[in-house]
């Protein structure tokens, strides 16, 4: 509701204001304007004690320090109150109700209590005044710790001799800070009353004194900045009497008076001076001094210039009294322009308040119903799960772009970073695209057989060739050089793949992990869609934290298991007694003739790929082999439980005559004749048996080479076992079906299957009730204010 300061028509303005002046000082003029004051100022008091928001009109006071800005807020309110020292020492807000009291013939001054719409008790004397306003600034910039405040302090005046006004007066501006005070107090300050300016419905009444000409003002750019155009500003030159010994023709003075050079043509100012005597002398003489500059002020320009001056164009803005009533009338026009759009506002805030009031009533209900309470928790538990799982299955909704993650962001918040043992750089399928859910579970698994095809079987030294080898070859037989490879093979794959198998468990618990926010959100957006309301839980911080307490430490668990899991199958194909090193050659000898043909044709099952029939694990000696394709059978690796093991023994032995396995899986050849004589002499031979005695017709003698290119092939073959027959099932299982299975279930037990007492503390915390019931008498405090504002506000609007 801002409107330029009217100066067209400067006679009409004056009649008009005067005459709104006197008629409102009789009749139902005078009632209703009293009614619209008293009306805004209860909710003026209100909004600042419950911090409301409400665009009530107000006048602003703006200026320097030596402005007269003081001396002009103590000639309005009709009584001194030491306000200069004040404003030379306060750095927060004053706010000054002015409210015309005939019967207040001395004035009545309480301060608004600390966050409460209530007045404390009157305060009379002048300098008690001055002693509050600096005490309060003190400890509230103690308290904050800062050099200025934007919260305001409330006095209410009540005075026979004082306008219907109320006035925010702020600090003044200054151009170097106060000594202890911080060098950047004058920004704060500008910062601070820009701000306090800068709503459209606050009327700005902007002071400079007559001295400092328009061109070389300091803060006229600066209320520039907030009111470019001067429509709601009031300008006010402030020491006019200091300014008046310069003029002798009419002339100059016109010229001065116009301004309109520097503050446009449709904005005139105020010209005023006041008292100068600061001693202490009575409130009646305060007053009547007041008028009597004004009177002087008036004569000299009457009558000591030359050709007096315009007084149709210009005596309505000369004078205090001249401006005291137009601020009065300007402020009374504001209100009542302003009355429909406040009482909109005031209807909506408590109908607002209303509905925080009805909240915060259910929830200390909800705190007193326990099995209500259990009951929505549980559902809410519910639908988490179940986002959960459809998250898992495959979902786009919320927004990946903002929810999802792309592979380095998974790598860098998960704290994993790249795969251990790993030194070239994984980039997987999609791994820029924002995932989550079963899409990002996917990606991590394809990262993870990526990262396991990139390893390699490590290099391995002579001296540990030479012990494996030796240890072998001590124990006689033609497979050492086989035996030491495979070793090696199993060694390395223990070391290496167990690291990176717990990196990829991790990795998908984070993933999984990062779902549980995805439920959330998706929760609330199907609530919003569907129109579903299954309580307000975003309140109850405590259970939301047991809830993704419960849900974490259920990913965890997860996490736990299938690393024991994928850890068992490693020591599984990576045990003496897995066939995986072997399993080409013994896939040669069930193809033989173990399976007969025609069996083996209806048995499809049963007959491996063609390609692997003719492949042989490199470093293989040919005795052995030989000596099994002999007689075409196969040890059973444990004894059946029906016969003893020494029959099956004897029985094995009768069948292969000299060639016996000792142990399971670990075949010796038991040799007789010259060719047994030949292994005893290499075994004692050591050296030949480890590098070779260049004797190209020696079959028991392997190269370093040789043996670490067998190793490499096993490792390869333990690899390729570990993540396509076993690794990446197992992860799937051991994650994705608990998470759609048991995840309702397990956070069931865990949030719900406790005693009332122990449930309800995830709902109350210490003194928690207390707090509620302090929320809610503020908020009954405050419906009670606003609705008396809006029935106020609601009669004053039927008067208009």
């Amino acid at each position: 509701m801002a409107t330029p300061t009217p100066t067209k028509t400067p006679v009409e303005k004056s009649k008009r204001s005067h005459s709104h002046h006197h008629h409102s000082r009789d009749g139902s003029s005078f009632s209703s304007s009293l009614s619209r004051f008293e009306a805004y100022n209860r909710l003026q008091a209100a909004a600042v004690a419950f911090g409301e928001k409400l665009p009530i009109p107000e006048i602003v006071a703006l200026g320097g320090q030596s402005d007269g800005k003081s001396s002009l807020l103590e000639a309005l309110l009709g009584f001194r109150f030491n306000v200069r020292e004040v404003e030379m020492g306060t750095r927060q807000p004053l706010i000054l109700q002015m409210v015309h009291d005939p019967s207040a013939l001395e004035p009545r001054c309480r301060f608004q209590e600390e966050h409460s719409e209530e007045y404390g008790s009157p305060v009379v004397s002048a300098s008690t005044i001055a002693d509050i306003i600096k005490s309060r600034t003190e400890a509230l910039l103690k308290k904050t710790k800062t050099s200025v405040s934007p919260k305001p302090i409330i006095m209410r005046a009540e005075f026979a001799h004082c306008p219907n006004l109320i006035i925010i007066d702020t600090p003044g501006f200054v151009l170097k800070a106060k000594k202890g005070e911080p060098e950047n107090t004058p920004e704060e300050i500008l910062s601070m009353v820009k701000s306090l300016a800068s709503p459209p419905h606050r009327i700005l009444l902007f002071l400079q004194q007559s001295s400092v000409e328009w061109c070389s003002s300091l803060w006229l750019d600066s209320i520039r900045e907030i009111d470019p155009t001067f429509r709601r500003t009031i300008v006010v030159v402030s020491k006019f009497d200091n300014r008046l010994k310069e003029f002798s023709d009419r002339w100059e003075v016109d010229r001065y008076l116009n301004a309109s050079g520097y503050l446009g043509e449709n904005t005139r100012p105020f010209f005023v001076a006041l008292p100068k005597e600061r001693n202490t002398i009575s409130n009646d003489e305060f007053r009547r001094q007041i008028s009597q500059v004004d009177a002087e002020v008036l004569r000299h320009l009457h009558d000591g210039i030359k050709g007096g001056y315009d007084e149709e164009k210009f005596k309505p803005y000369i004078g205090f009294c001249s401006l005291r009533e137009y601020l009065e009338s300007e402020l009374q026009k504001r209100y009542k322009e302003a009355a429909p759009a406040t009482l909109a506002l005031l209807e909506q805030r408590c109908s607002e308040v209303n509905i925080e009031l009805a909240r915060i009533d259910s929830k200390i209900q909800a705190t007193s119903d326990v099995s209500h309470l259990r009951k929505s928790a549980m559902m809410h538990a519910a639908y988490i799960s179940n986002h959960v799982g459809v998250l898992i299955d495959g979902a786009a909704d919320p927004s990946p772009e903002q929810w999802g993650k792309t592979t380095e962001e998974e790598r860098s918040k998960s704290g994993l970073g790249s795969w251990p043992g790993v030194t070239t750089d994984i980039k997987p399928a999609n791994a820029v695209l924002r995932l989550y859910g079963g899409a990002a579970f996917e990606r991590v698994m394809h990262e993870f057989r990526c990262a396991a095809y990139s390893m390699e079987c490590p290099p391995v030294s002579r001296e540990k060739v030479a012990n494996i080898l030796l240890a072998h070859a001590g124990r006689g037989g033609g497979r050492g050089v086989t035996e030491a490879a495979a070793e090696i093979a199993r060694t390395a794959a223990r070391s290496w793949l167990a690291p990176l198998l717990d990196t990829a468990c991790d990795r998908l618990a984070f993933v999984l992990g990062n779902l549980f926010d995805v439920a959330l959100e998706r929760n609330r957006c199907r609530e919003s869609e569907y129109g579903k309301n299954t309580g307000n839980w975003d309140g109850y911080v405590g259970f939301h934290a047991a809830l993704r307490h419960a849900y974490n430490r259920f990913i965890k668990d997860l996490a736990k298991q299938c690393k024991q899991l994928v850890r068992h199958h490693l020591d599984s194909v990576t045990s003496p007694y897995s066939q995986v090193c072997y399993e080409n050659d013994f896939q040669g000898v069930f193809n033989s003739t173990a399976i007969p043909h025609d069996e083996a044709k209806r048995d499809q099952e049963n007959i491996p790929p063609e390609k692997n029939s003719k492949q042989t694990t490199p470093g293989k000696g040919t005795e052995a082999r030989e000596a099994l394709q002999e007689t075409q059978l196969t040890v059973p690796e444990t004894p059946s439980p029906d016969q003893p093991c020494d029959v099956v023994y004897a029985r094995v032995k009768k069948e292969l005559g000299n060639c016996i396995e000792v142990g399971p899986r670990k075949r010796i050849a038991r040799m007789t004749g010259n060719r047994n004589a030949e292994q005893l002499a290499k075994v004692h031979n050591g050296g030949s048996l480890l590098f070779g005695n260049g004797d190209s017709g020696s079959k028991t003698g392997s190269s370093y080479s040789e043996i670490c290119s067998s190793a490499a092939q096993h490792f390869a073959r333990i690899r390729e076992v570990l993540v396509e027959r076993s690794v990446t099932s197992t992860l799937n299982s051991g994650f994705l079906t608990p998470c759609r299975d048991r995840l309702v279930v397990a956070l069931g037990l865990d949030l719900f299957a406790v005693n009332d007492e122990k449930f309800m503390d995830m709902f109350i915390a210490p003194d928690a009730i207390e707090v509620q019931h302090k929320e809610r008498q503020s908020l009954q405090k405050r419906q009670k204010i606003l609705q008396s504002c809006l029935n106020e506000f609601k009669n004053v609007a039927r008067a208009l």
